[in-house]
């Protein structure tokens, strides 16, 4: 484990390779589960401040779940995730001409249109973070569908921790990951 300040990392994600292949799973993260993306508290009044700027990059199909079920569900243990189409895929998620699933949110950011990316748990993944009441967990979380991820992050020879350089800085800050950085460095030599 690294411990950072009020977080501790698991060296998986140090040590494991990463690097998305949409080519090969079409954006199977935004369908698989039991549910929506995991949102934090802040996230849910930004998803109701930014749904009428995103709503023309979703499909009719997330508009109608969105416009049924709210721009958020509340789960069975009290947490918060995206809405979903008949509990499959993300209500924000849309197909790209080659099938592949990509963010509507992140498209109206990547346009301008917004300044929120994406939720938080959807641009650190494959890490997850438990929050405890002293720290933060940062575990990074295997599953099938990504093993082509992991294949290309092997074959590039990029660890999980440099694949999530951007939204390990939104979560923790600049100053944060060059100690993650140096962590690691330290632990290998």
């Amino acid at each position: 484990m690294i411990l950072i300040d009020d977080t501790c990392v698991s060296e998986d994600v140090a040590d494991k390779f990463f690097v998305c292949n949409l080519d090969k799973c079409k954006g199977a993260c935004c369908v698989e589960g039991d549910l929506g993306a995991p949102l934090e508290d802040a996230e849910l009044q930004i998803l109701e401040d930014i749904y009428e700027k995103v709503k023309p990059y979703l499909s009719p199909e997330g508009i109608a779940a969105i416009e049924a079920q709210g721009k958020y569900i509340k789960d069975w243990e009290g947490d918060y995730s995206t809405t979903t189409i008949d509990e499959k895929e993300c209500a924000y998620a849309i197909y790209d001409e080659k099938g592949i699933l990509k963010c509507g949110i992140e498209q109206a950011y990547n346009d301008k249109v917004i300044d929120f990316k994406k939720p938080i748990s959807c641009h650190l993944y494959p890490i997850r973070i438990t929050k405890y009441d002293n720290f933060h967990a940062i575990n990074y979380e295997r599953w099938s569908i990504c093993s082509d991820a992991c294949d290309l992050g092997e074959k590039l020879g990029v660890p999980v921790y440099q694949f999530l350089k951007d939204p390990l800085v939104r979560a923790y800050g600049e100053a944060w990951y060059k100690q993650l950085e140096s962590e690691i460095k330290d632990a290998k030599l």
